[in-house]
């Protein structure tokens, strides 16, 4: 069974309306949630194998700070330019591209990324209604596929959606 862990980038910066999309950092309270949520995980004794993430320092930072809680080794962050704003489509693509790990009895994924699209990659994959899924937002699917290349629509099953506000 694999395990995916859709998460949203934390509270971004707007302080300069100039700034380039790409490259807006995390502002105070994006730095106090994405550090909480990571722990909200780690409590429920979650093992993450793969950080995937948008290259976007947003995205970028929150993979960090959830790596960081997770000792996961920062260097081993799969960075994929495609997520940076990923249509549902995309996402599509981009993780029935991920290679498999056999030995992996059950691979879980933690992949960060961009609203609308993971808003919408989220709906399809579990046939859900989730009107928006908050910054830091948490959606947790269970995939009834054996690999990675299997993932289609409605091939999910929602376990979880936290964000901050909820907890």
């Amino acid at each position: 069974m694999k395990k995916l862990y859709l998460i949203r980038h934390a509270k971004s910066s707007w302080d300069n309306l100039n700034m380039d999309d790409f490259v807006r950092p995390l502002n105070e309270r994006g730095k106090k949630d994405a550090p909480q949520m990571a722990k909200l995980l780690r409590q429920r004794h979650i093992t993450p194998d793969r950080f995937i993430t948008s290259p976007a320092v947003r995205a970028l930072t929150t993979c960090e700070e959830f790596a960081h809680v997770f000792q996961f080794d920062k260097h081993k962050i799969e960075k994929i330019n495609a997520l940076y704003h990923a249509s549902a489509e995309a996402w599509f693509k981009i993780i029935q591209t991920l290679k498999d790990r056999p030995a992996d009895a059950e691979e879980i994924i933690f992949a960060f990324g961009h609203n609308p699209g993971i808003t919408e990659f989220a709906n399809e994959l579990l046939n859900a209604d989730i009107d928006n899924i908050p910054t830091c937002g948490i959606v947790s699917a269970s995939l009834k596929i054996k690999t990675w290349r299997e993932l289609t629509p409605g091939c999910g099953h929602l376990d979880s959606f936290d964000y901050p506000k909820g907890i």
